[in-house]
């Protein structure tokens, strides 16, 4: 343990910082484009525009923070999946995951309040509410079906790209790809 957090620390913090950059986009582009008070909200009255826009946002932050250097150096994992995937498949040491998962809950949870106490009432509008993801008419069973389903998509999908030869620089734009859709 003591080891992995010597060698590692960096990378920890970084997978943290990410995730909490992360957070901080979705925050502000749900904000921007769900508050009602919001210029681009009342430019483009069709909400699956918007929410087709806010993919497209939340896709290009992945692929930022993948190809950026601090994406680099950690991986870039941003996710607790990916993490946990790396894990299983023994790509990743048990204390590293650990550390890893840790500093990205404490990385999402900074960077949810950071992002909350900027755009205070505009985020926590009902319209925005935080940019909390509700299931949907199908219910909860459904919603956590649908995310199983995602989830293993994601993974295939980047498991098989990082893992061929001449795809493997490209894992981060699928990854971004995939966010976005």
């Amino acid at each position: 343990m003591t080891d992995a957090l010597k060698q590692h620390w960096p990378e920890y913090l970084i997978e943290g910082a990410c995730l909490g950059l992360f957070m901080i986009s979705a925050f502000t582009f749900g904000t921007i484009l769900e508050h009602p008070a919001s210029q681009v909200h009342q430019t483009i009255p069709n909400p699956h525009l918007r929410r087709l826009l806010m993919g497209i946002a939340m896709g290009l932050t992945a692929i930022t923070i993948i190809y950026s250097p601090w994406g680099k150096q950690s991986g870039a994992h941003i996710n607790r999946s990916t993490t946990f995937a790396f894990f299983r498949l023994r790509k990743v040491a048990k204390w590293d995951a650990i550390f890893y998962i840790l500093c990205q809950f404490v990385g999402a949870l900074a960077g949810a309040v950071l992002a909350a106490t900027l755009l205070s009432s505009w985020v926590a509008h009902p319209s925005v509410n935080y940019v909390i993801t509700r299931p949907g008419m199908a219910g909860v069973s459904a919603a956590f079906f649908a995310e199983v389903v995602i989830t293993f998509i994601f993974m295939s999908v980047i498991l098989r790209v990082s893992n061929h030869a001449s795809l493997h620089k490209l894992t981060g734009l699928c990854a971004g790809a995939l966010v976005a859709t």
